[in-house]
């Protein structure tokens, strides 16, 4: 299923509740988990490169509203349930989830509709984080860029940052279209030789949606559903999400850090 499954957390919960009482694979397209970027970062934080994660920041900007039809469906809360956190801001929240390892436990957040069309979501929002480990984080998304045109194949369209702290070291990546380029550097006794490193990450051309690693996230998930691998996702990894954008919109709208269940 495309992100989100549904308007909301409850909405997401009952479709994956019909899929695992039929016994049908339900994935959720968090493709960019394919991107050789993100596999670098979560194999760096994995292997304890970092040590115990300390903060999280992360920065998605893209081009604004008017660039992308106010008439959208996507633009109005009955359809949508929410604005740029429901529909792009989730893949980033889902990255930061996928790369730590570790689970967002509660959110304060702030939204808001600044973009001057007349629509009803959110389309800036500020997040902060704490983790299941005591880690901090945040998440700055937005429709803001006024220069950049509009389209999903537009590779100008995005400024996007992700930082991961840790005891030992940190790994940011920067790029105006898709995480390709790796900083990282690290006092662990393995970096010993060579502690920062930079790693050059492009994305192999192909037509498809998110390139030769977007086709590779369809192939896994259709190996999956006929029984001989493992998809990428699940229903459950959208459903998390869905619950971290759902206390985020509760959040800003009755000023309180809201705590999430967690698997």
């Amino acid at each position: 299923a495309e992100k989100p499954i549904g308007r909301t957390a409850a909405d997401t919960e009952r479709v994956i509740a019909v899929a695992e009482r039929t016994g049908v694979r339900l994935g959720v397209c968090y493709q960019n988990r394919t991107l050789p970027a993100v596999q670098l970062m979560r194999s760096l934080v994995g292997d304890g490169l970092i040590g115990p994660l300390i903060s999280v920041e992360m920065r998605m900007i893209t081009t604004r509203v008017a660039a992308r039809n106010p008439r959208n469906w996507l633009f109005h809360n009955a359809h949508a349930g929410g604005g740029i956190l429901s529909w792009l801001g989730c893949h980033y929240i889902d990255m930061i989830r996928y790369v730590t390892g570790d689970e967002i436990v509660a959110v304060s957040a702030e939204v808001a509709t600044r973009s001057g069309e007349a629509i009803d979501v959110e389309d800036v929002a500020t997040l902060t984080f704490r983790f299941r480990s005591g880690a901090v984080g945040s998440l700055h998304a937005g429709y803001m860029m006024a220069l950049s045109g509009g389209g999903y194949h537009n590779k100008a369209g995005y400024d996007t940052y992700g930082g991961f702290n840790g005891q030992l070291g940190r790994i940011t990546w920067n790029s105006p279209s898709s995480p390709i380029k790796i900083f990282a550097e690290s006092i662990h006794p393995a970096w010993a030789t060579a502690p920062q490193r930079t790693f050059d990450l492009p994305l192999a051309e192909s037509p498809a949606y998110g390139g030769v690693s977007g086709e590779q996230f369809i192939r896994d998930f259709i190996r999956a559903a006929q029984g001989t691998g493992q998809a990428w996702t699940t229903g459950r990894d959208a459903l998390q999400v869905a619950r971290i954008v759902d206390a985020a919109y509760e959040s800003s709208r009755t000023g309180r850090r809201i705590e999430i269940a967690t698997p």
